[in-house]
């Protein structure tokens, strides 16, 4: 997870609000064009997501629970792990850039807050998994 913060497109487009002086806020898409999506998610321990890819940058907070992400290449028709899986925790936030392939699995119950840089969209991969 090489986004942060400071570089998700997450974090981009946030307007200051009138008459409250240290706010910014980004809308829901899809009323605004800037906006983002936001999902509440509760998954239950040892369900998981298979590899798939969003249009745009997400960020995961983990209010509750335990999860790991794998990431993939796609190379020669075939998905290769692109590195060890990322554990995160309570407390935890993962950054995930637009287009990069990942999984997840939930390794105990899990509320997560998640937020998508634009409409949400979701492309599942169905290659082997050399």
């Amino acid at each position: 997870m090489n986004l942060t913060a400071a570089t998700s497109a997450i974090w981009r487009n946030h307007s200051d609000i009138a008459d409250t002086p240290g706010l910014a806020i980004r809308t829901t898409c899809p009323t605004n064009p800037d906006g983002v999506e936001v999902m509440l998610e509760q998954w239950q321990a040892g369900t998981s997501e298979p590899p798939h890819a969003h249009p745009g940058d997400d960020m995961t907070v983990v209010i509750e629970g335990e999860m790991a992400i794998q990431f993939y290449t796609l190379e020669s028709g075939k998905l290769i792990r692109d590195g060890a899986p990322v554990t995160l925790h309570q407390g935890e936030t993962g950054y995930i850039q637009g287009g990069r392939i990942h999984d997840a699995h939930y390794l105990r119950d899990c509320k997560l807050v998640f937020v998508h840089d634009r409409a949400f969209a979701f492309q599942a991969y169905t290659e082997e998994i050399a």
